[in-house]
């Protein structure tokens, strides 16, 4: 009978969705005092494919996203969002904003996967715990990234998913015990 394992752990990773430089700033500076020290940034990406957030956030956003130095399990994904709920809420009121100013997403890299948390359900989605699920985003092969019929659209850009495949080398580094 086969017994259950530890999971490995994976590589901390955030998506922020913002309009102005400043915002993105501040939740890079409020999750490192958490979660530890940023080893990677993205360049900034528009947020162009869709107009989801257009309403709430206005036009012309731009997403970024981080990762972080530290190992974290996978189960703390849940509480990492609900953190980033908390995040979101707090720049809303000290902004004196009626809707978010920016919208923060965390997740984790593997060396097989990119897995983003939300708290909308959907078909494809997994529940994990407390109102948050999982997001399967894309898969790593031995050429680059396989996308999937649900990954968004602006993480089906070669130069997002470049920076993904770049963050992948440094957990795979990380495992291998080299300093990142």
């Amino acid at each position: 009978m086969a017994q259950p394992k530890e999971f490995a752990q994976v590589k901390l990773i955030c998506g922020v969705i913002y309009k102005e430089e400043g915002l993105y700033g501040e939740v890079r500076r409020r999750l490192e005092e958490e979660w530890g020290s940023v080893d990677s940034e993205s360049p900034v990406f528009p947020f162009d494919l869709t107009g989801y957030y257009e309403e709430e956030m206005g036009p012309d956003l731009s997403r970024r996203f981080m990762s972080f130095g530290t190992l974290v399990p996978p189960e703390s994904l849940p509480e990492r969002k609900l953190r980033t709920i908390g995040v979101e809420e707090a720049l809303r009121l000290e902004r004196g904003a009626a809707g978010r100013p920016v919208n923060i997403d965390p997740g984790y890299l593997t060396a097989s996967a990119v897995v983003m948390a939300t708290a909308k359900d959907f078909a494809h989605r997994i529940p994990l715990g407390r109102g948050i699920y999982a997001h399967l985003e894309f898969l790593f092969t031995r050429t680059g990234v396989r996308t999937l019929d649900w990954t968004y659209p602006d993480l089906r850009r070669e130069a997002c998913q470049a920076y993904f495949r770049s963050v992948r080398e440094l957990y795979l580094e990380r495992l291998r015990g080299r300093p990142d």
